[in-house]
């Protein structure tokens, strides 16, 4: 294995590029890639920056020039459930593009030419980081759920509940809103590559989501992800 692991923002990864080994930086295409050891697994971190497109093109590059083998895009989200909370944490089985919409010639969120609305995570990796994700969350003092269900993602920073309510009309078991994974879910199919994709909840995608936002990956998301992904490493 060498595992490509994705960030949109550099909180989102705090912490592991300096828990790598012998690692090196190589810049390519305005971002920086870092390979090395991460808990003697064979890794390459980047940040994407936001939205699909910076995602998509990450992804793809971490492939076709890193030579990855599985990919982790790990980071935060919106809720769109009454039942996933703010500090909650989701692993997609699915992922889906909600602002995708090529009707009449296709149905709507159905990507175009692929056949398929909700593009499918990589099952045994996505156990995998579900198993390091409930051994993380059962050693913190607050009471925090794990999910496991659909994730869309949009170039859209959700923060209207009328927004949101609207797309619950449309994908009712929608757990949360993000800005990269469905991308990255999309050259992962097309390069048949695994992956899966983690992500903190850090607001509830409606008025306040903003400062809740940002507030929340700086003090919490960047811990997260660093416990979760060394359990995920350490098996």
């Amino acid at each position: 294995m060498r595992l490509g692991i994705i960030s949109a923002l550099a909180e989102e990864q705090h912490g592991l590029i300096d828990a790598m080994q012998d690692a090196i930086k190589v810049t390519h295409g305005m971002r920086d890639y870092t390979t090395g050891t991460l808990w003697n697994i064979d890794a390459v971190a980047v940040l994407s920056r936001i939205g699909k497109v910076a995602a998509a093109m990450t992804a793809a590059t971490l492939v076709e020039k890193f030579g990855v083998t599985h990919i982790i895009f790990t980071g935060v989200a919106g809720s769109a459930d009454f039942a996933v909370r703010v500090g909650d944490v989701v692993v997609a089985e699915s992922l889906v593009q909600h602002d995708m919409d090529a009707s009449p010639l296709f149905p709507r969120f159905e990507v175009p030419l692929t056949g398929l609305t909700r593009l499918p995570t990589d099952l045994e990796l996505s156990r995998q980081l579900a198993g390091a994700a409930r051994r993380f969350l059962d050693n913190e003092e607050n009471v925090v759920q794990l999910h496991r269900g659909m994730i869309g993602s949009g170039d859209q920073f959700i923060n209207d509940g009328v927004r949101l309510a609207a797309l619950k009309d449309g994908l009712p078991d929608l757990l949360a809103v993000e800005m990269e994974g469905a991308a990255v879910a999309q050259v992962c199919f097309e390069l048949n590559i695994p992956f899966a994709v983690i992500r903190t909840i850090s607001d509830n995608a409606n008025e306040s989501a903003a400062t809740d936002f940002m507030h929340f990956v700086q003090t919490v998301a960047s811990r997260y992800a660093f416990g979760i992904l060394r359990n995920f490493c350490q098996g």
